[in-house]
């Protein structure tokens, strides 16, 4: 029961970018304690620190957002990326821990193709349907 629950994981893991979404989940919950310990400060006018929740927000969400919908990993990993270099300025970007964490995970989500355990599955990309229709044999 154990090792089909453990070969259930590895098949969900293996059809998703796991590690970018991973990082990016560390790096969003990175970027969110900083704003989350100057709350006292936010309520401040003129204060950027709903600039951090906003930012560290986003790539809490694009993270959610690449293991639900693996389809669109490019789009959430780019979106990510930028969230967490622009939350430099409203959470010092995680003491660029969290920065730096969203910058790879984001790539890793760009990064990632689908491998498919059946043969007849759908492709996930279109570069990878393209790639499939090039290789594939003429017929004339």
């Amino acid at each position: 029961m154990i090792r089909s629950r453990w070969q259930a994981l590895q098949r969900w893991r293996k059809r998703r970018p796991f590690w970018g979404a991973t990082l990016l989940l560390l790096s969003g919950l990175i970027i969110l304690w900083i704003p989350a310990h100057l709350y006292e400060i936010s309520l401040v006018p003129g204060s950027t620190v709903f600039v951090g929740f906003f930012l560290g927000g986003m790539v809490l969400l694009m993270a959610i957002l690449s293991y639900t919908m693996p389809r669109l990993s490019t789009l959430f990993g780019i979106i990510g990326m930028f969230s967490a270099i622009l939350s430099i300025m409203g959470a010092l970007g995680g003491f660029l821990v969290g920065t730096i964490l969203g910058i790879i995970g984001g790539a890793l989500c760009i990064a990632w193709r689908p491998q498919w355990a059946e043969a007849g599955a759908p492709m996930a990309h279109s570069e990878a349907a393209a790639d499939q229709e090039r290789h594939a044999p003429a017929a004339d």
